[in-house]
Formats: C-alpha cells, structure tokens, sequence
C-alpha cells in the first residue's frame, strides 16, 4: 500500500510567512504517521515520518519545504535549531 502524499499548503501563504531576510521559522513534529505542512495563523508547523537522529529529520523537512514552495531543496539553509523543534530556514 503507498503512502499518502504530504499535505501541503499553497506555496503563496508559505511565501507570505517568510520574512524581508529570507528566513521561514517553523515547529517541527518528527516521527508523526503522516507527513504535512499547516499554517495556523502565523505559524508554520512540519509533521515528518523520519526520526530525529543523525539529521533524517532535518533533510526531511528540507525536501517538504522544497516540494511546498516548488524549489530545489539546495536552496534551503538550516539556520538554527539543528537539535530543537523549532527550526528556522533561510530560502535563497
């Protein structure tokens, strides 16, 4: 049986969260069942099925950011939060 696609939202209102120095901060939930981006008022929340161990959930939610906002995921930089659920990207 596949997987569900990851439920992503409109690349416009990803968009309209980054802010004027190109950083997207986020909360970031690993080892969820399903893979989703959501936007609840102005914050973006990621729900990852990889585990946070040596960085599968940091590159997870690197390819669901890219994949939402129609990029390469080499144009995303972690900025902080290597080890936190609170994770800030810069898009280049």
């Amino acid at each position: 049986m596949a997987r569900p696609k990851a439920a992503l939202p409109d690349a416009g209102a990803l968009r309209a969260l980054i802010d004027a120095d190109g950083a997207l901060a986020l909360r970031v939930t690993p080892g969820a069942k399903v893979e989703a981006l959501e936007i609840a008022g102005n914050r973006l929340t990621a729900k990852v099925r990889a585990q946070p161990e040596d960085g599968k959930a940091n590159a997870a939610v690197r390819d669901l950011l890219a994949r939402a906002l129609g990029v390469a995921p080499s144009r995303l930089e972690l900025l902080r939060g290597a080890t936190s659920r609170e994770k800030q990207f810069r898009v280049n």
